[in-house]
C-alpha cells in the first residue's frame, strides 16, 4: 500500500516547512510578477499549502519562460493578434499571473491546433 503525497508532506519534503515555502514565492514573485491582491492583514501565510504549491510552480514556469509580467502580456496578446489593442492590454493587465498564464496556455493550444 502507497501513501499519496498530500500537499503537507510535499511542503515538508520540497521547503522544510510552510514559512519557507511563502518565503520562496514571495522571492519569485517581486514587482516584476506580483499583482498584489492578499489581503494585508492574512497574507500568504494564511493560503492553503495545495494553493500555495500551485501558485510556487506557476510563478517558477512564469519567470524561466517570460521574466515579467508585461512579458507573459506581451506572448497572450501576440498569440491573439493583438498586439497593439490597448484595451486589451489594459484589461489584461489587470489579471493575475496564474490567470495569464493559464490563457497563454489555452491560446498556445489554440494555435498549435490551427497549425
Amino acid at each position: 500500500m502507497t501513501t499519496a503525497n498530500t500537499p503537507l508532506k510535499i511542503v515538508k519534503d520540497k521547503f522544510g516547512d510552510k514559512a519557507k515555502l511563502v518565503t520562496a514565492i514571495e522571492q519569485l514573485t517581486g514587482d516584476a510578477l506580483w499583482l498584489s491582491r492578499t489581503n494585508e492583514n492574512k497574507g500568504l501565510a494564511h493560503v492553503s499549502n495545495a494553493k500555495l504549491l500551485r501558485l510556487h510552480a506557476t510563478f517558477t514556469e512564469v519567470k524561466a519562460k517570460f521574466g515579467t509580467r508585461d512579458k507573459l502580456i506581451d506572448a497572450v496578446l501576440e498569440l491573439e493578434k493583438r498586439t497593439k489593442d490597448t484595451g486589451l492590454r489594459q484589461k489584461l493587465s489587470e489579471w493575475p499571473v496564474p490567470r495569464l498564464y493559464d490563457a497563454y496556455k489555452s491560446k498556445a493550444k489554440q494555435a498549435k491546433r490551427r497549425g
